[in-house]
């Protein structure tokens, strides 16, 4: 068990149209002191609303169920006003499922193969204000990058103002515009100013693209 830097757990919801999977999910953050699950349902209906009345700190989420797709569910969280942070919880590595997911606005995307210790883990990297991705999905990311980019004009670092090259790097550290905020000491509103121009710059459409390429550029070091 490892203590939590708050003076409460990290709240958790699970939508997951498997009973075993979600009763998994619960024994796993049962032992947990920092991780607490305070609901979960079968039903994305009924897992959006409650998701907008208790308001955890985050949400696991499945990608394929036979009501509601993950991409839907996603999609209607944010309309109706949740604004924690979703997980992508699945067992599809299919690249246009990872890549759709995260451009739908989801901060992290886990297989549910993964060890439960790796699991807590990411969770607890999640609760941080982390973007969370199994780790073989980083190449396969990556990779979908590279061919998504595949235009005339290639992005260039030197675009970039030094304030923005900063905040590129705190990105791919996987850091929240939340988080970025504090350590530059400026403000979140002004954090999405940035983020927003140096995407242009780079022609990429996501922070999480925008993560990738700055590892691959090696400006994470």
């Amino acid at each position: 068990m490892a203590s939590t830097p708050h003076d409460h757990p990290a709240t958790i919801m699970v939508i997951d149209d498997h009973p075993l999977l979600r009763r998994g999910v619960r024994q796993l953050l049962e032992i947990e002191d920092d991780l607490t699950l305070i609901f979960d349902t079968g039903s994305p209906k009924e897992g959006i609303a409650q998701a907008v009345a208790l308001d955890p700190d985050m949400l696991l989420l499945d990608l394929n169920m036979p009501e509601m797709n993950g991409l839907e569910a996603l999609k209607q969280l944010r309309e109706a006003g949740y604004a924690g942070r979703v997980i992508m919880y699945t067992v599809s590595d299919q690249e246009d499922d990872v890549v759709d997911a995260l451009r739908g606005g989801a901060d992290g995307y886990l297989l549910k193969d993964m060890e439960p210790e790796d699991m807590v883990h990411q969770l607890r990297q999640a609760a941080k204000g982390r973007m969370v991705i199994s780790e073989n999905l980083t190449a396969l990311l990556a990779e979908a990058l590279r061919n998504q980019r595949a235009a005339p004009a290639t992005p260039s670092i030197e675009s970039l103002t030094q304030r923005e090259k900063e905040i590129l790097r705190e990105l791919a550290a996987g850091m929240s515009n939340k988080l970025i905020a504090r350590k530059l000491d400026i403000t979140e509103g002004t954090v999405k100013v940035h983020v927003k121009h140096l995407l242009k710059k780079l022609q990429l459409r996501s922070r999480v693209e925008a993560a990738v390429w700055a590892v691959q550029e090696g400006l994470d070091k």
